[in-house]
């Protein structure tokens, strides 16, 4: 089976997570390590409440080799659970909620979960997801509190870390595997902004995004003190920060834009801020003025792939000059431009985007064809990841993203594919043809917008349709609107050109 092999690393020391949280429960027992819901956890309780949770998880099986899946909103015992299954040496399943019912049983099925844990708000459409053993999520204490708390178990850099599924409602969604190697090097990208264990982290995003993994698991690791936000919320988002003097926080563009936006941002004291990091979707030059300008401490915008390989990040402190683009590779990341041949381009040439990393995924689960479908070897044998986007990188080596070569919408920091809402216009009786692009929303970035050419003699309207299709969706891919057309560009060979369909909404640069 094709592995992608990373760069070796010299030197290199591999971390336990597990292991390191027992330790800042023993080092730093007082200290807060979480606060959730208004409830402050000291490192010692955390601690406990891992080795409990990892023990019970032990007892009933599960251990190396096996995969505990959740659903579920932020909480402590989400934030619980995700670390006891590492302690416990197995793998991590984090379900995104936004799925389909029919995405989410493809997901449970593939993945092999032995149990599926699930907040109250989740157990009606986890019940027939067919998982093994389905738990309440809110019961997880009392569940584990006739187990002997665990040690943690002893991994090596092959070990699985967890399992990231795309959300699409057509075929079996991409899960992409993270082994403790890649974690463990994914470290560095973020200490390299000063979060050290003296820092207090915010995450507001779902635990199944990598977004918030990226901000969750160095701020565990390092024994700071993180903050969880089980929903974004502008006015409650600046109470804690001012309340609790974060200095870190990791947020979306489209929560960026809403904070710039909230009437009352500058009535709270953020001078505790160190830095602020934006990932998932680009972040426009004109909303980092903003942020620079009002919001104290550094912004840093990371570019990356859950799938790994491609890895930059721009501090905006540093370069002013350098806002429209997505910053430059990191250490130890070869960053290069192919063309549709997979031929490398010079530098300045546009291109589709490749890259090589010390993080990298071992494989998507289950799935050696699109595997090899993201690979591109270089002349020396090297192994890079095929980002899908295109771009360029200029004479300073800054990454500038000028299309996606998948018809990819970013809404709210989510990924959303064209092909999968196609798919869903496609199967209304009444539809011919369909095409879905992007277009600007002030609150999500971007959103789905559906072109639709009626079968002869069909008697039905946009928003009909449109309301068909967003019932079968997940809630983040809900179309904004339906617009019928009686035919749609095409290339000479037939091609739908989404370009053409995009123009009149974007604002040409």
């Amino acid at each position: 089976m094709l592995r992608f092999q990373p760069p070796v690393v010299p030197n290199e020391s591999f971390i336990n997570f597990g292991a390191a949280i027992a330790q800042h429960a023993a080092g730093q027992g007082d200290k807060t390590a979480l606060i959730v819901d208004g409830r402050e956890v000291s490192w010692r309780d955390f601690g406990a409440m891992v080795a409990q949770v990892a023990g019970k998880l032990r007892a009933e099986g599960v251990g190396k080799g096996g995969f505990v899946a959740t659903l579920g909103e932020n909480s402590l015992e989400h934030v619980v659970i995700y670390c006891a299954t590492l302690a416990a040496g197995a793998c991590n399943v984090p379900l995104p909620v936004s799925a389909t019912p029919e995405a989410l049983v493809r997901m449970v099925s593939d993945s092999g979960a032995a149990m599926l844990f699930a907040s109250p708000g989740q157990m009606a459409v986890a019940e027939g997801l067919g998982a093994p053993r389905l738990m309440d999520m809110s019961g997880l204490f009392d569940w584990a509190s006739d187990a002997t708390p665990a040690e943690p178990v002893d991994v090596s850099p092959d070990d699985l870390f967890d399992i990231i599924y795309s959300s699409g409602t057509t075929g079996l969604p991409k899960g992409i595997l993270h082994d403790h190697r890649f974690r463990s090097r994914q470290l560095s990208r973020i200490t390299n902004f000063g979060l050290t264990g003296e820092a207090r982290m915010i995450i507001s995003t779902p635990v199944y995004s990598n977004t918030t993994l990226f901000g969750m698991l160095p701020s565990i690791v390092l024994g700071a003190t993180l903050v969880v936000m089980s929903k974004f919320n502008t006015v409650e988002f600046l109470k804690l920060s001012e309340a609790h003097k974060l200095t870190h926080a990791i947020l979306v563009p489209v929560q960026y834009m809403r904070l710039m936006n909230e009437p009352t941002f500058g009535d709270y004291d953020l001078t505790s801020y160190a830095c602020k990091f934006s990932t998932s979707a680009p972040l426009a030059a004109p909303l980092i003025a903003k942020v620079m300008e009002r919001w104290p401490g550094n912004l840093v915008e990371v570019y990356g792939m859950t799938e790994g390989g491609i890895s930059t990040a721009l501090n905006c402190g540093a370069f002013p000059d350098k806002w429209d683009t997505v910053g430059r590779a990191g250490d130890g990341v070869d960053m290069r431009v192919i063309d549709d041949q997979g031929n490398e381009l010079p530098r300045g040439s546009f291109g589709e985007l490749v890259g090589r990393s010390p993080s990298m995924m071992p494989a998507y689960h289950n799935l050696p064809d699109k595997t090899q479908e993201i690979l591109w070897t270089d002349p020396e044998g090297n192994h890079f990841i095929r980002s899908g986007d295109m771009g360029r990188i200029d004479e300073d080596g800054f990454i500038h993203l000028m299309d996606r070569k998948k018809d990819m919408i970013i809404s709210g920091g989510f990924n959303i594919y064209a092909a999968d809402l196609e798919a869903v216009l496609r199967a209304h009786p009444d539809v011919a043809d369909t095409a879905v692009i992007a277009v600007p929303s002030e609150a999500w970035g971007e959103t789905p917008l559906g072109f639709v050419i009626l079968k002869a003699g069909a008697d039905t309207t946009a928003e009909a349709i449109r309301d068909w299709a967003n019932a079968q969706l997940g809630k983040t891919q809900r179309l904004s609107e339906v617009v019928l057309r009686d035919d749609l560009p095409r290339s000479d060979i037939g091609k739908i050109l989404k370009r053409d369909l995009r123009a009149p909404y974007w604002p040409a640069s």
